[in-house]
């Protein structure tokens, strides 16, 4: 089977989240209609993973047919997850700790995930609105990487 990893980033607060949204929908539904499988992967971070999310959980419903799974990334164990472990599988496919930022110094734990999931993805979907930050850092790196980038927030 041909996996499809796409994997979401972007900053802590979303300026035209509406039209962000929009243009997100779009390309999720494109995505799942043109690949034979796709594996999302996301964190729960700031308000454009949890837009993401949201968008993520529509399109598998409106237009998956078993072709996608939806996996939250933690970079290590976190209270809220172990608290409510039931609630999260309800709503995500998976979710897993990653192995790699769950070794490391909680201070740059997150960015440790995020390129251990840059490294899996086939395509990086980003919101970033300004050139700093740790989103803006992790697209840097999914860009000297090769990965297809695209930045919805672009043209806005």
């Amino acid at each position: 089977m041909n996996i499809y990893t796409v994997s979401f980033f972007g900053h802590r607060y979303v300026e035209h989240g509406t039209e962000i949204g929009n243009r997100l929908d779009k390309l999720l539904r494109d995505i799942i209609t043109q690949k034979e499988y796709v594996e999302f992967l996301v964190g729960r971070e700031g308000e454009f993973d949890m837009l993401a999310s949201a968008a993520v959980k529509k399109a598998i419903s409106d237009h998956a047919y078993g072709n996608a799974h939806f996996t939250l990334v933690l970079p290590y164990m976190k209270a809220e997850y172990r608290d409510n472990e039931e609630e999260y599988l309800k709503y995500y496919d998976e979710v897993e700790v990653c192995a790699e930022s769950s070794k490391a110094h909680p201070k740059s734990a997150i960015q440790v995930r995020n390129r251990s999931m840059i490294d899996r993805s086939d395509l990086v979907i980003c919101c970033i609105q300004h050139k700093s930050g740790g989103a803006y850092s992790t697209i840097r790196y999914a860009e000297k990487q090769g990965k297809k980038i695209v930045n919805l927030a672009d043209e806005i």
